[in-house]
């Protein structure tokens, strides 16, 4: 597989959440500046929804009729959107804290969203219980509360299996948890496992816990779960882990396959997508040391296949149902403000699949 860049559109702040409409030719983001946008894949042109969050807007998901995407934010709260007047018609307070990610049913029936923060349970810096259940999943055409379920805070990803009965999520201590969401009134998980190639415990500078478990992804079968992060570091402050995947059998808890040595760099891996056709699958983030900041790896066997320097950070990346395109995006460098304005510097790249390269 070989990733040619089409398109390189600006938008007004970094973008954090990512979702397509069925056809690719329209990309909703969810930014910095606490808004939604509506973006030509082709011609660029964002435009703004009318409500926003009252912090970062983290997070976005498109309904299958592609009439509502549902938005999270850094203020707690999820709101539901009109595609065609850009207005919101519902808000629901789902968290105290932030929702740090967002995931789809594949029927577009339930959508879940991961909170909690990080607070020192004790003076090894372990983190505290949960103030609220870190994971909770909500009916998207009531808006209603279907499940509440408890992890260790803070919940950094999650992400339906391909049928919609698995959820998945994970944490900043590397650990996951698989629940049965057919029956979820015990709360329960149904596998449960750690990894502890995804987080570190900082020695310099400042002493706490880092990395995580970023992005989470099952296999179109269904059988394996793909995770992606950073990896053991020194320095918290640094940013500059090992790019990390692992793949489990995740019924099992038993890793299948990692990144292999000498295929990656340093930094936060925060993105995971599989082309359709299930031979590949992309993972994507920021870089520290390295030189790639997304990659394409075989599904066979793990490898990398192909790699790409965007020179920017990517948040989130997403294939078109037809696999021929791959949508990024993202932002470019940290901004500062010039005569007291802001400059564009979000970024959504539009790239063309050749599966022949």
């Amino acid at each position: 597989m070989k990733l040619t860049l089409a398109h390189d559109h600006k938008l007004p702040t970094g973008a954090l959440g990512l979702a397509l409409a069925a056809d690719g030719r329209t990309a909703y983001t969810a930014c910095v500046d606490g808004k939604l946008y509506a973006v030509d894949t082709a011609a660029g042109e964002p435009k703004v929804f009318a409500d926003g969050h009252a912090s970062y807007a983290s997070g976005c998901a498109l309904l299958p009729d592609g009439r509502t995407v549902i938005s999270a934010g850094y203020d707690g709260a999820l709101r539901w959107h009109d595609t065609a007047t850009r207005q919101s018609f519902r808000r629901v307070a789902a968290h105290q804290f932030w929702s740090w990610q967002l995931a789809l049913s594949p029927d577009g029936k339930r959508v879940a969203s991961v909170t909690g923060q990080y607070l020192p349970g004790g003076w090894k810096y372990e983190p505290a219980a949960e103030r609220e259940p870190s994971v909770k999943v909500f009916d998207t055409g009531s808006g209603d509360l279907v499940a509440a379920l408890s992890h260790v805070p803070p919940v950094t990803s999650c992400t339906f299996s391909p049928d919609g009965r698995y959820l998945a999520a994970a944490n900043l201590m590397g650990e996951v948890r698989v629940w049965d969401t057919t029956t979820p009134g015990d709360g329960k998980p149904l596998a449960q496992w750690t990894s502890p190639d995804f987080t570190s415990w900082g020695t310099t500078k400042t002493h706490h816990y880092v990395g995580g478990i970023y992005a989470l992804a099952f296999a179109p079968d269904g059988g394996t779960l793909l995770a992606c992060g950073m990896g053991p570091m020194g320095d918290p402050m640094a940013g500059n882990g090992k790019m990390t995947w692992q793949r489990w059998d995740w019924r099992k808890g038993e890793k299948k396959d990692q990144i292999k040595d000498g295929q990656h760099g340093s930094g936060l891996m925060e993105s995971l997508a599989w082309h359709p056709e299930g031979k590949h699958f992309l993972m994507a983030g920021r870089q520290a040391q390295g030189t790639w900041n997304a990659a394409v790896f075989s599904a066979a066997d793990g490898s990398l296949v192909h790699s790409l320097d965007t020179k920017k950070r990517i948040t989130h990346a997403r294939f078109t149902a037809d696999g021929k395109t791959l949508v990024i995006a993202g932002a470019g460098g940290q901004a500062q403000p010039k005569d007291g304005q802001w400059p564009a510097w979000g970024r959504l790249q539009v790239y063309a699949v050749d599966l022949t390269g």
